[in-house]
């Protein structure tokens, strides 16, 4: 299985995402690819955010090898699943998809907690610490559902 997560700039949430989800396969031993990447061309090439690499270290998890990269069109032909942090990045993925198969593959990442509830995972960047705190819960319970759920086919 290999999935994308995908948020605006891939220095706060897509990031973190790929992170928590990494870190818990592996203590889980679940074999899954996972990265990440953002909808503009902001951050590419540089680290996560600070803040939200302190905030995932706080809770165990280390980001801080990631490195922000652009959602391109192939990453439709790379990857089993997309994972969209909001309606914008939705938006901006499936503007880039070409057929029913590219766009099956995108969902909002909270829709695993809650199926089509279509909830946005916050973008915590013009926040404080208690943002970022907040985001890392949410993903973090995304991501052990997730895994329930690799773990079961």
């Amino acid at each position: 299985m290999k999935i994308l997560m995908v948020c605006l700039g891939n220095i706060c949430r897509s990031p973190l995402a790929e992170g928590v989800l990494r870190h818990k396969a592996n203590e889980r031993g679940i074999d899954v690819t996972v990265d990440s990447c953002g909808t503009s061309n902001y951050h590419i090439g540089q680290e996560p955010d600070s803040r939200s690499m302190a905030n995932a270290l706080k809770n165990g998890v280390d980001i801080s090898y990631l490195r922000a990269r652009q959602f391109s069109k192939a990453d439709f032909e790379q990857f089993d699943r997309i994972y969209v942090m909001d309606q914008s990045n939705h938006k901006n993925v499936m503007a880039l998809a070409t057929n029913e198969i590219h766009r099956n593959k995108v969902d909002l990442f909270l829709n695993i907690l809650q199926p089509g509830s279509n909830r946005a995972v916050p973008d915590p960047y013009f926040g404080g610490a208690e943002g970022f705190q907040h985001v890392f819960d949410l993903i973090d319970e995304a991501c052990e559902k997730l895994l329930d759920e690799l773990h079961q086919q």
